[in-house]
């Protein structure tokens, strides 16, 4: 050692010697937790929760059967009747327009919906393994963690960001829920997440190699955008912190050039998308008024939404108190000077990248109308919070991988936290299948009605009002995989 430099514990560097034996241990923690979510989720029976769900299933067929973006009437009753939507095909009675698709300008119909998941699903759907949808994107995700969080934080950092990233019970219920996009829009987020935490830091990598993962992650963070439009505030943080990285010299200065183009590139295509089929670059299947946000929606959503996200999301103090904890130490280490002061700062800038993101998502949906509206479940508000869900675990792995001393100690921290969590999580995945939801059922005594003189996007003819008498599990066999 240099007489006079302090060197930081291997546990504050997110480095440390060689030892297979740790990192077999390790990569095996991680593997069996996202094996786990695939247990809870595939052993639960599954059925359609909400219109959200019948919406999306009715594109996703839709585009099996080749029809990519919109449906002539009858192709749309056609639809409804196959898939046993509204009065359940009985006979002498017409089945209605399908729960949340709207009328476009020229008489076509479409689903309200953000055009993206279909895209990403049609093919699980085509196959017969739609269940596997939100699965496969969650395991890009988890790889994207692991090893964002192990570049950031070294052993056990990816094994604790997996861990928690699959063991919420918000994780859980979105992944059951296969013809849902929340977790595949935040598996995404979090595979792009990793992705740049490792392309930002790996200063030893090669310059291709960490301008391709840079390039694949936002790639997935576009994709995200794709699948739900406000995901729009997680890529705009990303640009930011890579312009910042870049302004610090952190990155190659060739990197910046091919991941802001890819973000130039799939905003164009986003838009041109929108205008061929909406009729406008940012308008959207949704009716004006429709999807509302207000700064008076706040204290009402800042009262009733976080015994929602404790109870979906518990990981979030841990999120939290990393955080609080992160500042504190880069004030405290910044007086001392040298590595401990330079991993402090380290620390400092990727939190508050991942809480710029965090923050963005739900400081959005903070002023979210719908949710202020006090009895509705945690079932119905949680999953507009979910993509928020990587940075919070890359969060909450850096508190319980870099308080304890020792790879051993952290090692046991990882263990007891994430087994804890999927405690709770599991706790919380049965809970909320069973709370009260409004949604299209079959049978249970459920009704639609929709109202009469459908018209033009935008006109008041296309409504439907749900009644929900009763919980049905029993599925239509067309839905079964």
């Amino acid at each position: 050692m240099v007489p006079g430099r302090v060197l930081a514990p291997a546990s504050d560097t997110g480095w440390a010697p060689a030892r297979p034996g740790w990192d077999r241990a390790e990569i095996a923690f991680a593997v069996g937790a996202f094996v786990l979510l695939c247990i809870a989720v595939l052993t639960a029976a599954p059925f359609l929760v909400e219109p959200d769900d019948w919406a999306y299933r009715a594109s996703i067929v839709a585009m099996t059967q080749g029809h990519f973006l919109t449906l002539t009437t009858a192709q749309a009753h056609a639809l409804g009747t196959q898939l046993a939507v509204g009065h359940w095909g009985r006979p002498g009675l017409a089945p209605p327009p399908i729960p949340q698709w709207v009328q476009l300008t020229g008489g076509r119909w479409i689903s309200e919906k953000d055009p993206g998941y279909p895209f990403l699903a049609a093919p699980f759907q085509a196959l017969g393994i739609i269940r596997l949808a939100p699965l496969f994107y969650a395991g890009l995700g988890c790889l994207g963690l692991f090893f964002g969080a192990r570049r950031w934080l070294g052993r056990f950092g990816g094994a604790a960001a997996v861990g928690l990233f699959c063991s919420s019970g918000a994780a859980l219920l979105f992944a059951w829920r296969d013809y849902m996009p929340t977790f595949t829009d935040a598996s995404l987020i979090a595979a792009g997440t990793g992705a740049l935490v490792w392309a930002v830091l790996a200063a030893d990598a090669a310059t291709r190699w960490r301008t391709a993962a840079g390039l694949a992650g936002f790639a997935a963070l576009e994709a995200a955008v794709f699948v739900r439009y406000t995901d729009a505030v997680v890529l705009f943080c990303a640009v930011v912190a890579v312009l910042v990285a870049w302004r610090l010299r952190m990155i190659p200065a060739s990197a910046p050039g091919w991941w802001l183009g890819s973000v130039v590139v799939a905003g164009a295509g986003i838009a041109t998308f929108d205008d061929v089929v909406y009729g406008g670059p940012l308008k959207s299947g949704y009716r004006p008024g429709e999807i509302t946000f207000s700064l008076g929606a706040i204290p009402p959503n800042l009262r009733l939404m976080p015994a929602h996200l404790i109870s979906a999301m518990p990981m979030l103090v841990l999120g939290a108190a990393a955080l609080a904890w992160i500042i504190a130490r880069q004030l405290s280490w910044s007086r001392a000077g040298g590595e401990r002061a330079a991993f402090a700062r380290r620390d400092l800038a990727v939190g508050l990248a991942l809480a710029a993101s965090w923050c963005g998502v739900w400081g959005l949906y903070a002023a979210y109308t719908w949710t202020a509206q006090p009895g509705a479940s945690t079932l119905q508000v949680a999953r507009f919070y979910v993509p928020a869900t990587g940075a919070i675990a890359l969060l909450g792995a850096w508190l319980v991988v870099r308080v304890p001393a020792r790879a051993s100690l952290a090692a046991v921290a990882t263990a007891a936290v994430v087994l804890v969590m999927f405690g709770l999580g599991m706790w919380s995945f049965s809970a909320m299948r069973g709370q009260p939801r409004g949604g299209t059922h079959h049978g249970g005594g459920v009704e639609q009605v929709i109202g009469e003189g459908a018209g033009p996007r935008g006109s008041p003819g296309v409504r439907h009002a749900i009644a929900d008498r009763g919980t049905a599990r029993s599925l239509p066999a067309s839905y079964k995989v």
